[in-house]
């Protein structure tokens, strides 16, 4: 990608930016897979795209939300900023990047449904339609995740079908009537466990204990009996769900090969700090609902949804984009120093709107808001910009 790279020799250089999808890249591309069942890159493009206008519509929503003068289609889209970002944007992501690891057209059919989920909900139609398609999203990816699973029967592929079975259940809640509210547990559920699944497999590079494997089983366990507590209202089932993430995300880093790449150059070492910022702020967003008297309750909600949803999940999105897009699309995104602006414009947004609720500071909460929007609108244009660059490159390259 026209940056140095770590010697073949350090651990985890070269598997980190090999790294494709949240399957674990390759490893699921099984030898027996036929080409000619998968749809082409450029097939899948308009449910690619679809996803990305769903992400900017809900930052749109978000600013519009907190007193912001932008142009929304529909204002009724200000209540469904969560649901466009999170189902719209990321569920179409995910199920797309999953579908494209177990290569079956049939299993394109979720990340179908959940582009069209966001259609519906921004063309005006009824929630429970959006709701509807996304919950059949959430059922392909599901599915998909079962069907790599069978493939390879590994404990990161269960993690991952676990995350898909979160996201299922919180959108059949909403199907069924709960309010988006009710549903972030479950929602949260999905990346983290998607996430956690995606490094667990790249974390064999570092060898952990049999022990350590029991570990993280037994977190992943007790992190879905507290999301069923919170879901009966439990006491101190909030308080629980903090604890356990918290301890989760003191494995990750233990377990990580993040912590070794960060010390090699260009995209290895952007990708390591996009991780290690992503936990930190899983970290914090832990410690406000140890404090604050729930994760997913109280004066510091806005806060504690943020550091997960922002935080965490745009760090690792923004860390493993240059090397999961040209896997969904054949484009090359090589890796330049800019990527480190919106990355760091984020990082500093989201310090201050998590520190300027709980002092007072309401002009700062709606600036670091904006901001917050603009690093991910940041975050379009440089990736536009590297996968321009990658074509001219090629173009001119001697041939």
């Amino acid at each position: 990608m026209g940056e140095k790279r770590q010697s073949p020799n350090s651990p985890g250089s070269r598997h980190e930016e090999t790294f494709v999808s949240e399957l674990g890249g390759k490893t699921l591309n099984s030898p027996a897979k036929m080409p000619h069942r998968d749809l082409t890159p450029w097939q899948r493009m308009p449910m690619l795209a679809l996803g990305f206008v769903s992400l900017l519509l809900g930052v749109i929503a978000g600013e519009v939300r907190l007193g912001w003068s932008l142009p929304l289609p529909r204002a009724e889209l200000i209540a469904l900023h969560g649901p466009l970002m999170i189902c719209g944007f990321l569920g179409t992501l995910i199920g797309l990047e999953r579908a494209v690891a177990v290569g079956w057209r049939l299993v394109y059919l979720g990340p179908a449904a959940s582009a069209a989920g966001a259609v519906s909900l921004i063309a005006g139609a009824p929630v429970t339609i959006g709701a509807a398609l996304f919950t059949l999203g959430a059922l392909g990816l599901t599915a998909a995740t079962y069907i790599a699973y069978r493939r390879q029967p590994a404990f990161h592929i269960l993690t991952l079908l676990l995350g898909a079975g979160a996201w299922l259940v919180g959108n059949l809640l909403w199907l069924g009537g709960n309010s988006v509210f009710q549903l972030v547990p479950w929602w949260a559920a999905f990346l983290i466990l998607t996430i956690a699944g995606e490094r667990l497999e790249l974390s064999r590079l570092l060898r952990p204990t049999p022990g350590a494997h029991t570990l993280f089983a037994l977190l992943i366990a007790v992190m879905l009996l507290t999301l069923a507590a919170i879901g009966f209202q439990l006491p101190l089932a909030q308080e629980a769900f903090a604890l356990v993430m918290l301890g989760l995300t003191l494995w990750l880093v233990r377990h990580d090969i993040a912590r070794r790449t960060i010390l090699s150059q260009g995209l290895t070492r952007y990708m390591a700090i996009c991780l290690l910022s992503g936990y930190a702020w899983l970290a914090v967003a832990a410690l406000i609902g140890l404090f604050s008297g729930g994760i997913f309750a109280g004066s510091a909600y806005d806060a504690v949804l943020h550091a997960i949803f922002l935080g965490f999940v745009f760090s690792m999105i923004f860390g493993h984009a240059p090397v999961i897009l040209p896997s969904v699309t054949r484009l090359a995104v090589p890796f330049h120093p800019l990527f480190y602006l919106h990355w760091a414009l984020l990082q500093l947004s989201l310090l201050l709107r998590v520190l300027s609720q709980p002092l007072g500071w309401q002009e700062a909460h709606q600036l670091a808001a904006a901001l917050n929007g603009i690093a991910i609108i940041l975050f379009l244009l440089n990736t536009i910009s590297a996968v321009v660059r990658g074509r001219r490159k090629r173009h001119l390259a001697p041939t």
